[in-house]
């Protein structure tokens, strides 16, 4: 019921889906909100942005919970496990960072890629993590280790996108090759 979106002037807007209504203007990111995820409740709304940080906003209030850092370039993806407990960043410096949802602490990062992360997406299950890269590739996590389950390759462009089927049987992929 609830459409949340961002752009260039660093603020997240949620809209009602079935009037178009604006329900709330959140600011605080001090450079473009590049990407936005509700958490499985929907009562968390995270912010990734150009400067480094990811920002979780309550959904209802629009007040800030906390800012978390620790990329060193700016924030591309994001995504909740399917449980909500963990948030998985992705980012232009090429990593993808573990944190707990609840209390911001980061629990791994993980490397893998050569180039800047541009979508990270969790299975149904949770178990896997998806991430599509600048290098052409995509890296299949173990989301309880880090460790790298399997590489995939074969598109000719930046892997934009990458998203499981809702059984978690097929992954599917969107790249500049077209």
């Amino acid at each position: 019921s609830t459409l949340a979106s961002g752009a260039g002037d660093t603020a997240i807007i949620l809209w009602d889906v079935k009037s178009g209504d604006m329900l709330r203007w959140i600011s605080g990111n001090k450079h473009e909100v590049r990407v936005i995820y509700f958490s499985p409740d929907g009562n968390t709304v995270v912010g990734g942005s150009g400067d480094e940080t990811i920002i979780l906003w309550d959904a209802k209030s629009g007040e800030k919970l906390r800012t978390l850092t620790g990329h060193t370039y700016g924030v591309s993806s994001v995504a909740f496990s399917p449980d909500g407990s963990t948030l998985a960043s992705g980012s232009y410096d090429g990593t993808i960072i573990l944190w707990d949802a609840s209390s911001g602490e980061k629990l791994r990062t993980l490397t893998g890629h050569t180039y800047g992360v541009y979508s990270v997406a969790f299975s149904p299950d949770g178990s896997t993590l998806a991430s599509g890269s600048y290098d052409n590739t995509i890296i299949l996590w173990d989301a309880s280790s880090g460790e790298i389950l399997h590489t995939l390759a074969g598109h000719t462009g930046s892997v934009r996108s990458v998203a499981f089927s809702p059984d978690g049987s097929t992954l599917a992929s969107g790249s500049y090759d077209g």
